[in-house]
Parts: C-alpha cells; structure tokens; sequence
C-alpha cells in the first residue's frame, strides 16, 4: 500500500500487462472516433446523434404513390414524405438548430428496416406496416395511414374476389404483408395459384400490366396510386373482400423513447389541428402534383377517428 494514499500499487511484475491494457483502450477508442467519424452506426441516441454530426437522415420510397415517391422532377413528394417534412421541422425546433441539413436516403422493401436499426437512416416514412413482427426489431410512430389488403385486376377478367384467384397467376411485391396472407391462403386453400413478386409497387404493376399476372394484391391505397399512374386508368379496377387491415407508422430505432415520443407529439399535433386531414386531401383527393391524376380516394372513419385520437396500435 501507499502510505500516502492508500491506493495500491501495481505488482512490478504486472506494469507490462497495465501498459498493454492501456495501449488497447487507447486503440478502442480511437477506433470509436474513427468509425463515428466515417459516419459507422452509433449507440448514441438519434437526436444526440444528429446534433452532433449536423444532419437528419431521412428514408424514403421510389414509387409509393401517394405516400412516398419521386415526382417528374426527381423530387420526393407524397403523403408520408410531407408529413415526415414536418418532423424535420421539429427536430431543427427542438435541437435549436435551424439550419440542420436534410438527407434523404432511398429505401426499399427488402432493406427499410435494416436500414433504421443498423443506423443508416434515423426515421422513415413510406407505406410502412406496423406489425407485432417488425415492432421486435424497429419502433413505430403513432398510425399515420389506414389501409386494407385487395387486387387490382382489368375490369375485364373475371376477377371480383379471392377465391376468384384459384388457379391464376398474382403478383405482388416481395417482402411485403401481400406476399406473406397470399402464400399462406394458397397453401392453406390449395388455390393453386401461381405467386410472382417484383422487387416494388411499380413493377408489380407493370407484370400486371404486361399480361404476365391475373391479379395484383397490395395495400387498397398503393392499387389506387398505381391506377392513377397507369396509361388507360378505365381499364383498372381496385376490388375483393379486404384480406387484413394494416397500419401505416414512420419508423425509428427500436427503444429509443426521447426520439419517439418528439415524433409521436409532432404527429398528434398535426393530426388533432387539421393539417393532418388538409395534406390528405392534397394527395388522395386532388389532382396528384406533376401527373395531375387524382385517386378519388375518401377519408375512411377509420382514419378520420385515428386523426381525433392519435394511436400507435397495430392490427397484427
């Protein structure tokens, strides 16, 4: 022992290990700063983080019409987009920091939660489903979009409703809820169907469109945006029984609570004031910006009682 300080001396044969233990610490953090550096995941939570590095990074979808997509000017625009503008705004409002930078970063179906919970993104906001599955790996903002699973098909081809499907070839797009009830229906009902997927809306409905598919099943609202897209959009008809209801939610990184609860306030606020009902007319009722297309697609009560009661219930 010190006699002067009571703190124990390392053993003269132990000094080398110290100095090792040392250099190793040294090298660990240096390594740390130099990944937060490069930009690498942080356990920091999401508006430290931002603070620090100066930037929101915001996900976003190609060709989710009218939630989240790219105009003919290469600009992202839609329902979600406009929403998660205005969690932008309150970031920079609560940061203090008005002149944050906004970065957006395409998502796709396969790689959109990956993509929040290895950090690449903060937030995203699309036609993303919360579900009890995905809630494991990603948090879920209060409900921003009600929707139910149906087919868009031509007027022309026999098809009204599921059992309709038997023995005919659908497509949807491929790591979505559409993908996994239509699978399990064909196996569950021996349908005998023939499922092909496309990497997104888009080219879901172009296999449709082709002629390669009888059928395409999706979110009602996403058929509506595709239909609106299409060349001759009277050929196209949105129907069948509604095979689940889904919630639409921005995502963030799963347990980060101070984050959330910014999004959700910003959401709630939006949604009890009007705004939220004002920007859903813009783009489900009105004549889409650039295309001038309009989906005729009226408020639900359902949604119309999600905007008085703000909520982040899944159906699943």
């Amino acid at each position: 022992m010190n006699g002067m300080t009571g703190t124990p001396m390392p053993h003269p044969d132990r000094r080398g290990r110290w100095r090792h233990v040392l250099c190793a610490l040294s090298g660990a953090a240096a390594l740390a700063l130099s990944l937060a550096a490069h930009g690498q995941p942080s356990n920091a939570d999401t508006l430290t983080r931002i603070k620090e590095r100066g930037y929101i990074t915001l996900g976003h979808r190609e060709s989710s019409v009218p939630f989240s997509y790219f105009d003919d000017k290469g600009q992202v625009v839609g329902y979600s987009h406009e929403l998660a503008l205005r969690i932008v705004d309150a970031i920079r409002q609560h940061l203090e920091d008005p002149l944050l930078v906004l970065r957006l970063v395409l998502v796709t179906p396969e790689n959109r939660i990956s993509s929040i919970a290895n950090g690449e993104v903060d937030f995203e906001c699309g036609s993303t489903t919360h579900n009890s599955v995905r809630a494991r790996q990603v948090s879920f903002s209060n409900t921003i979009f009600v929707i139910g699973t149906r087919l868009l098909t031509a007027r022309d081809s026999g098809i009204h409703d599921f059992p309709d499907l038997a023995g005919r070839r659908v497509v949807t797009t491929v790591a979505t809820t559409s993908e996994h009830l239509l699978r399990r229906m064909n196996e569950e009902k021996q349908m005998d169907m023939t499922i092909l997927t496309a990497p997104d809306y888009d080219e879901s409905f172009h296999v449709l469109e082709r002629g390669e598919a009888d059928a395409f099943m999706m979110d009602d609202a996403l058929l509506y945006g595709e239909v609106a897209k299409a060349k001759n959009p009277g050929q196209w008809i949105v129907t069948g029984t509604p095979q689940s209801y889904e919630a639409y939610g921005c995502m963030m990184k799963r347990g980060d609570v101070a984050f959330k609860r910014l999004v959700d306030s910003t959401l709630a606020r939006i949604m009890q004031s009007g705004e939220a009902e004002r920007i859903y007319r813009k783009w489900f009722m009105s004549p889409l910006p650039s295309s001038g297309l309009n989906l005729n697609y009226p408020l639900s009560e359902t949604l119309r009682a999600l905007f008085r009661n703000p909520n982040d219930h899944p159906y699943q």
